[in-house]
């Protein structure tokens, strides 16, 4: 199928992949709006070599100028970051020298990436309400149950439905100012069960294989020689989970102190961060230096969560909406990483906390 360009505008496209098990069946597709689509099926894959693919097999299908928009971190931040041109240098191996994984598929996109015209990438938030995204999510999800095909007009509404049936479709999004229920998911207590179901039904649990990086609250931290020693050694460690899990993603409350370490460290290994806030502008009344620090962070994340919908106007207010969004993060996480130097009550408060949450997927990073 080709789609030829008579103007210079770009051809708008959405692209997702999905997989059930990562590895396990899986499924691509790829939409433009109101015109041609298409979606595909690997029976042994894995949610990233779809994601790669279905940008793949959307660019040898429509021709001329192209924007592909995807909820892809690590498809859209090698476009955008360039990662590809280190890979290349390093004779396809990552920053740590180490294979690229999915070699195969990158191979091809990357010459798309350095030699097509006018090709572009964008990020969307996954289920957040793009129709467009929702559609090729319930295409991709019905392609890992077999369920493929391709045409030049609306999809055929068996393939949507399917993806609407119960258990096969992942998780609706949630409001976006909706807060947390701190009586479910802020205590390290809770039973597993229900944490499961509020993870379940939170569209804004970030994809992937989550990890939490937090610890120190110092603000002197950051800038210190224990700080910039930490940012090594967090890097190294991120390096090394990326290679047991190839959809990792960072979390980070971008607080000063370890959470801000932690989310230079992602930077730094090439792993995408979400940065989770509690309400809207969480640094207001902090000096020009240190807002201007903290926005550079968040320009630098793949996504930003914000659990809240408004800013606190009491300092309590504030205290219980950062203690919400703690809860939050322990209810989402799939491992964590506490930097500690020993001392400091908050890491140690973090530790046993994650510790009841995660349990053997917790490690500490010791300072000093």
């Amino acid at each position: 199928m080709s789609t030829p360009r008579a103007h210079e505008d770009p051809t708008r496209a959405y692209t997702d992949g999905a997989c059930r098990g990562n590895p396990g069946p899986g499924g691509w597709a790829w939409a433009i709006d109101g015109g041609a689509w298409a979606s595909g099926h690997d029976p042994d894959t894995t949610n990233q070599r779809m994601e790669i693919l279905a940008v793949l097999e959307l660019t040898r299908a429509v021709d001329g100028p192209l924007l592909v928009v995807s909820d892809s971190t690590y498809v859209v931040h090698c476009w955008r970051d360039a990662w590809w041109r280190g890979w290349i240098a390093r004779d396809w191996r990552s920053s740590q020298r180490k294979p690229v994984a999915n070699r195969d598929l990158w191979e091809p996109l990357v010459e798309v990436f350095r030699d097509r015209p006018a090709f572009s990438m964008e990020w969307v938030k996954g289920h957040g309400g793009d129709p467009m995204n929702d559609l090729v999510d319930r295409l991709a999800v019905s392609a890992s149950h077999g369920r493929t095909g391709s045409g030049d007009a609306a999809p055929p509404a068996e393939l949507l439905e399917l993806a609407d049936r119960p258990g096969l479709r992942r998780a609706p999004s949630a409001a976006p100012d909706r807060p947390v229920d701190s009586a479910s998911v802020d205590s390290a207590s809770v039973d597993s069960a229900r944490v499961d179901l509020a993870v379940g039904r939170d569209g804004r649990v970030p994809r992937g294989w989550r990890l939490v990086v937090t610890g120190l609250r110092d603000e002197s931290f950051e800038g210190s020689g224990d700080g910039t020693r930490a940012i090594e050694g967090i890097t190294r460690i991120l390096a090394a989970q990326a290679q047991l899990h190839d959809d990792l993603v960072v979390l980070s409350g971008l607080r000063p102190g370890a959470e801000v370490v932690g989310a230079r460290a992602a930077i730094a290994a090439e792993v995408p961060y979400v940065a989770v806030l509690p309400y809207p502008d969480p640094m207001a009344g902090r000096p020009e230096a240190e807002l201007a620090a903290f926005q550079r962070l968040l320009e630098a994340a793949a996504e930003v969560v914000v659990l809240e919908g408004r800013r606190p106007t009491s300092l309590d207010g504030r205290r219980g909406s950062l203690a919400r969004r703690d809860g939050w993060l322990r209810s989402v996480a799939d491992g964590a990483l506490v930097v500690s130097d020993g001392r400091d009550p908050d890491a140690e408060l973090a530790r046993r906390r994650y510790g009841d949450a995660v349990g053997d997927e917790m490690w500490e990073y010791e300072t000093g």
